[in-house]
């Protein structure tokens, strides 16, 4: 079956603004690949830098000293994978379940997250995150004191639970745009992480 033209076709790499260009080919030279949503967003520059920015202040933080109270890096992919599930965006669970997969170097856990995260392979302090998660991402309104109570039993602070909020959030963003758009996840995204590296 032949594919349809995108809705939004994508500005060539070599017409994109100079520090757009210089970001795409770093993330090319690490991934081996350029993600689709590096080039879809960047027919609108200023909105791509603002995307990424903030992208960037939440996804690639660093970790606090207190390893019980803050996100690790692949604790932020299972927020992103489980609430892109619910918001039904294949882009982001396909290309979200591949980073998921390498932080947390378990095969099988992006599939689980994204299916149910309730029987998924996973701490129940990473249940309690998603439990929060997924009240901000299908019923924020309803976000109350026991919500907090519940993560701090956990180990969540009130910045963590501002970090989950933020992640969820940012990526219901992500989510429509991707959807609205209907970008379509790169191939290397299904296989990445699935098989371990032969050494």
């Amino acid at each position: 079956m032949k594919s349809k033209p995108p809705r939004y076709p994508a500005p060539e790499l070599r017409d994109l603004p100079d520090d757009i260009r210089a970001k795409v080919l770093e993330v090319q030279e690490k991934a081996g690949f350029v993600p689709n949503v590096f080039l879809a967003l960047a027919r609108r520059p200023a909105e791509w830098r603002a995307f990424f920015a903030y992208h960037d202040a939440l996804m690639l933080k660093e970790t606090g000293s207190n390893p019980a109270g803050s996100l690790s890096k692949g604790e932020r992919e299972m927020i992103v994978t489980a609430t892109s599930a619910a918001n039904k965006c294949l882009y982001c669970v396909v290309a979200h379940g591949a980073i998921l997969r390498i932080y947390e170097k378990k095969p099988l856990l992006a599939d689980q997250v994204a299916v149910n995260y309730r029987k998924a392979d996973i701490t129940p302090r990473q249940r309690a995150m998603l439990d929060f998660a997924m009240k901000v991402c299908l019923h924020a309104d309803e976000i109350e004191d026991a919500d907090f109570a519940a993560l701090r039993e956990h180990g969540f602070d009130d910045e963590d639970a501002w970090d989950i909020a933020a992640i969820t959030a940012f990526f219901g963003l992500s989510n429509r745009m991707a959807s609205f758009s209907d970008m379509q996840p790169n191939t290397e995204f299904y296989l990445m992480g699935r098989v371990p590296k032969q050494k």
